[in-house]
């Protein structure tokens, strides 16, 4: 079988959805021979570039077609691959945690692998490198909270996004909410306190 062949093979035994890099095939194959099998299986439709090197075959939805993965899907696709611990911060941050509709077109992840920035259509994605202190925190929710909390400031956490962000962290664990709130700066940490009261 041709390189072409042989991916197309294996992405279809994959679930439809999947992301795929063409540093998957590298360690088979050259990464010239990868790279144009990669663009004649977009050319034939069998697969989506979504990226520079990253690749997926859509679920099909009846309505409006092909479904592609988001960027926030990408970017946890890349630190699965690269084994990175990310945090999503900025602007990302805030809209996940509802204190902000905007969603914003520039996402900024927190890591501890190298930094770099990726285009995924009219968006980007930013994996900035930072001390591991920065990614210690132990829960999904409290560490996505002090981000969001440092990009806001303090100045503009007034009463009813405050009372919303309570309302999220109770979904914390206590014990990550504890453990998180000492890697918080104090006036997030008192913010932490009042949704362990409750």
């Amino acid at each position: 079988m041709s390189v072409e062949e042989t991916i197309l093979k294996r992405i279809k035994r994959g679930k439809k959805g999947t992301i795929y890099f063409t540093e998957d095939f590298h360690g088979e194959f050259s990464q010239e021979s990868v790279r144009l099998a990669f663009h004649r299986l977009v050319n034939k439709g069998e697969v989506y570039r979504l990226a520079n090197g990253i690749y997926v075959r859509p679920e099909v939805n009846s309505y409006i077609g092909p479904v592609l993965p988001t960027a926030e899907d990408i970017a946890w696709a890349i630190a699965k691959r690269d084994q990175a611990k990310i945090i999503p911060s900025g602007a990302l941050a805030l809209n996940l945690l509802g204190l902000s509709t905007q969603v914003p077109l520039n996402l900024v992840y927190l890591t501890d692998a190298s930094p770099r920035m990726i285009k995924v259509g009219n968006r980007s994605i930013k994996f900035k490198k930072v001390a591991p202190k920065n990614l210690s925190t132990k829960g999904e929710i409290s560490g996505l909270a002090i981000q969001a909390l440092k990009t806001l400031g303090k100045e503009k956490l007034d009463p009813d996004r405050e009372n919303r962000l309570i309302e999220v962290l109770k979904k914390e664990d206590q014990k990550h909410l504890i453990h998180d709130a000492k890697l918080a700066p104090e006036w997030i940490r008192k913010v932490f306190k009042k949704a362990m009261k409750s």
